[in-house]
């Protein structure tokens, strides 16, 4: 995977190596987006002397069943299809959200939709609300996203930090008294698990999410399919749509990708998101308890 490894890695040690027995590399990657791996590849499409290049997509091995390729172009976004499955080098390769300001029409709701009856009486609408929660109080934030999940949209958003424990509950409590949500997804890692089962002690319906590297590829994925296929709509919050643009991914020794916001930067609403997103999603398993 040398597309992820450092430049200075070819330019400084191993180029300089081979110099005295005329050596050859072999540079063998996924790519990730067009840097210097891209290059060196455009080399051999160029037919510069003492460079060849070639793309070989995930069809072209014999041991993996065009069956699960087509399971991936469907389920996967496209973009980490392309990259991973066709080997194309793209563009926009460290950013995972796309269509994010085509998808920021919903209207904000300050409690549960309601309908006008016959006799010109409020009642509620047969709407049902899923929250993700993501824990935070110092350094980061706690972010409850409240997803309309009748019209697939996000409809409130609540950020705060440097609050005490007992008061993050009773803001989630308080929001949770306006929409009567269904489904409740909380992160557990770390402080979550004391505070999802205060929860469940007062009755909410809570769910609690491990979050792993696994766990959390596969429910920002799923986030991502949902603004590919506009099958998402987000109320325009500034913060919560910077964070959708700048959240990355970067390839791990293992071989797997780990999803993060950039240095500096934060996520919080980002997996608030991506959890309320799967608490309407009743097929997802992945990192409940």
């Amino acid at each position: 995977e040398c597309a992820f490894m450092k430049e200075a890695a070819w330019n400084e040690v191993l180029r300089p190596a081979l110099a005295d027995r005329q050596g050859r590399a072999l540079f063998i990657s996924t790519p990730k987006g067009r840097n210097w791996f891209w290059r060196l590849w455009q080399f051999g499409q160029r037919g510069e002397t003492g460079w060849q290049s070639w793309c070989f997509p995930t069809s072209t091995n014999p041991y993996i069943p065009a069956g699960e390729i087509e399971a991936a172009r469907l389920n996967l976004p496209e973009r980490i299809y392309q990259q991973e499955y066709l080997a194309e080098f793209i563009d926009d390769a460290g950013g995972i959200f796309r269509r994010v300001m085509a998808a920021a029409t919903a209207e904000p709701q300050e409690r549960r939709a309601t309908v006008t009856n016959e006799r010109g009486e409020e009642e509620d609408a047969e709407h049902e609300y899923t929250f993700g929660v993501d824990w935070g109080k110092h350094n980061d934030f706690t972010a409850i996203a409240v997803l309309d999940a009748t019209d697939k949209q996000l409809v409130a958003l609540d950020r705060f930090n440097q609050i005490d424990y007992h008061t993050q509950v009773g803001r989630l409590m308080a929001m949770a008294e306006r929409f009567r949500p269904s489904t409740i997804i909380a992160e557990r890692n770390s402080m979550g698990e004391p505070l999802i089962e205060q929860m469940q002690r007062e009755g909410l319906p809570v769910q609690a999410f491990t979050t792993t590297n696994a766990s959390k590829q596969q429910a920002v994925d799923a986030l991502a399919l949902a603004f590919e296929r506009a099958d998402i709509a987000i109320i325009p919050d500034p913060v919560l749509i910077g964070e959708l643009q700048a959240f990355e991914a970067h390839r791990l020794p293992s071989g797997l990708l780990r999803y993060e916001a950039p240095e500096g930067m934060h996520d919080d609403t980002v997996i608030a998101l991506a959890l309320a997103w799967q608490g309407h999603d009743s097929g997802f398993t992945w990192g409940f308890i």
